[in-house]
């Protein structure tokens, strides 16, 4: 390994803190001395030291604070011991804190291990201790939390270090850039070990796609997601401002309660998945660049949001480094398709002998090149059945066996068909649908379980059979509340129910498509009033909205949106919808305060009954924020 090479800091922006002020004098490091990406930042703060970098709830951070910020972590990361490949834990939500602490990782050639403190803090420890994470960087340990020895380094221990220049360590090709879990058969989640060569490439891939400087691009990803660094390194590569967001429910019931906006003003990017794009794209505006991923995107919603920008199509799992190919208007492709590799990747369809197809038959999809990772940790079994010698290439070149169908065109470009296996994507988040059930399975009263994708695409069904002696309705509560515990929050199914048998295919595996039929199906309590006959005509509106949104029974009055297995994105579209079906302005807040039918009917009742305002009266800045959280109804259903 090299020795470090110091990255100037430039002058700080006035507003920026005084201790991110970078010492004077800071030496200039050779051109073509740092890696891609610090490289990229060594240019930006010289070029616009008082451009916007980091722009979160807590603060902002120009990118001279952002470099002299990343110096702190960095100073006080080797204090704790931090070196090439040590692991360290990153639980800082969507804090200003989140990329300077990220940085400071790499900069030292250590492994970055990415965490959503929305997690459950039995997930949060499980992949501490897998990770075997040395050093923990978060405000405090959450209660709970089993770190398996990490030692904590919080913000303001880093705050109050000395400032210093940033020296960057070139490291290891092969060494690990960062961990990302994602959902495992087997139960728990498996970490994904992705190296500096592959960074390395993707950052040089995104180099290639020429957004201009300047402006904020929004990153609304959780962090314990790799798209949270596709976000983050898009927009830095180019010199734009990392604008965090959060759309979760929490977020948005914050964002509601503080009476503004759920996106940031004035995104020049934007980069979501179709479905957020969906529920939220009224808010975007501005944005020039638009990014769809995470899943596939409907012709619909390509051809809305590409109208008058440039729109992105990005397709890549977390084995190849973030992303793998793309499509861009810009340069004629047609975005409902995912396009062809990033420089740098290579991209095979293959039938099961492992030889190419003809254009224009399916095959699986596997994907080669240097920004392959390393395999799975811990895991060498299943590293070996997904991570495949490289035939075309030779030379102990790998190739990922992604498990996706897809089709060449006979332009060269590929077309998404689906999945081979259980594996679903829910709310842009890759979840197996054996590790919901093993989780349920691990009840002593739960026989046999059985998981699918319910009809609206957003959320999961369970369904379990009992054990003699079981009640169901303690049973349901019981799967629900250990799902929760153990499970990120895309994973934990909407409906849980208690049957008889799970439906099964003639392989004796279990029936998906009827078992989302038999979930979706009404269950009420015996005596209760199928048709909902005592509700008022707005109460009855919602229930129709509700039960299309969410894909099941809205027995009546009382039932609670969230109860019923909503969330925040089912939340905006049932927001969206009902604007559409009234013509009244009801506000997100309103069904997030108080998220009965009753509650709901009651204000659109008071809408309705308000008088209208003066013509060219102006919009409250609380209307405004409400009216940009919807989609139109051509985008629903995304």
């Amino acid at each position: 390994m090299s020795q470090p090479h110091a990255a100037p800091s430039g002058a700080a922006a006035p507003d920026a803190p005084a201790e991110d002020t970078p010492p004077p004098g800071a030496a200039e490091p050779a051109r073509g001395a740092l890696p891609p990406l610090f490289a990229r930042l060594e240019r930006w703060t010289r070029e616009q030291p008082d451009e916007t970098a980091v722009k979160a709830a807590d603060g902002s951070l120009t990118y001279a604070a952002l470099t002299a910020r990343t110096a702190r972590y960095a100073t006080a990361l080797a204090r704790a011991g931090a070196g090439p490949e040590t692991p360290v834990g990153l639980l800082l939500g969507r804090s200003r804190e989140s990329v300077p602490a990220l940085l400071a990782v790499w900069s030292l050639g250590a492994t970055a291990v990415p965490l959503d403190p929305a997690h459950p803090v039995e997930r949060l420890g499980g992949v501490l201790r897998d990770a075997g994470a040395a050093v923990l960087i978060a405000p405090g340990t959450p209660a709970g939390l089993e770190a398996g020895g990490a030692a904590l380094l919080t913000p303001r221990e880093v705050r109050r270090g000395a400032p210093g220049a940033l020296a960057v360590s070139v490291p290891a090709a092969d060494g690990c850039a960062y961990l990302v879990y994602t959902s495992g058969t087997t139960g728990r989640p498996k970490g994904v070990e992705v190296t500096y060569r592959g960074l390395d490439t993707f950052v040089e891939a995104l180099g290639g796609l020429g957004l201009p400087a300047g402006g904020l691009g929004l990153n609304a990803v959780s962090p314990a997601f790799d798209g949270w660094l596709w976000c983050t390194l898009l927009y830095l590569v180019h010199g734009q401002g990392v604008a965090l967001a959060d759309l979760s429910l929490e977020g948005l019931r914050q964002a509601a309660a503080e009476g503004r906006e759920a996106l940031p003003a004035g995104l020049r990017t934007v980069s979501l998945t179709p479905s957020l794009l969906a529920a939220h794209g009224a808010g975007i505006g501005s944005a020039e660049v638009v990014v769809v991923a995470g899943e596939a995107c409907p012709a619909a919603l390509a051809e809305r949001f590409a109208e008058g920008r440039r729109l992105l199509n990005v397709y890549g799992p977390t084995e190849v480094t973030i992303a793998a190919t793309w499509a861009d208007s810009r340069k004629g492709d047609d975005v409902t398709g995912i396009g062809r590799p990033l420089p740098g990747y290579r991209a095979y369809v293959l039938d099961e002998d492992l030889l190419p197809v003809p254009a224009g038959t399916e095959g699986e999809l596997y994907l080669g090149g240097p920004a392959v990772a390393r395999g799975y940790r811990g895991r060498p079994g299943l590293t070996a059945r997904r991570f495949l010698p490289d035939p075309f290439q030779g030379g102990g070149s790998r190739m990922y066996r992604t498990g996706d169908v897809v089709v060449r065109r006979a332009d060269g470009a590929l077309e998404y068909r689906g999945r081979r296996d259980d594996q679903v994507k829910v709310r842009g988040h890759r979840i197996e649908l054996g590790e919901v059930e093993r989780v349920a399975a691990e009840l002593p009263e739960v026989v046999a379980a059985a998981c699918c994708p319910l009809a609206a695409g957003q959320s999961l069904g369970l369904a379990v059979v009992a054990a003699p002696g079981a009640g169901p309705a303690e049973l349901v509560a019981r799967v629900v509340e250990r799902c929760r515990k153990l499970l990120p929050a895309a994973a934990v199914p909407a409906t849980v129910r208690v049957l008889e048998r799970i439906p099964t295919l003639s392989t004796g595996k279990a029936d998906r498509e009827a078992l989302a039929r038999a979930l979706a199906a009404p269950e009420r309590p015996a005596g209760a009033d199928a048709g909902g006959g005592g509700a008022s005509p707005s109460e009855r509106v919602v229930m129709t909205v509700w039960a299309e949104v969410l894909g099941t029974e809205v027995a009546g009055p009382e039932a609670d949106f969230f109860e019923l297995g909503g969330h925040s994105l089912a939340a905006a579209r049932a927001v969206s919808e009902l604007r559409r079906t009234t013509g009244l302005r009801l506000g997100l807040g309103a069904l997030l305060a108080r998220p009965t039918v009753a509650d709901v009917a009651a204000e659109i009742d008071r809408l309705a009954a308000a008088p209208a305002p003066p013509a060219g009266a102006g919009v409250s800045a609380g209307a405004t924020a409400t009216a940009s959280v919807g989609a139109s109804a051509g985008a629903e259903g995304a």
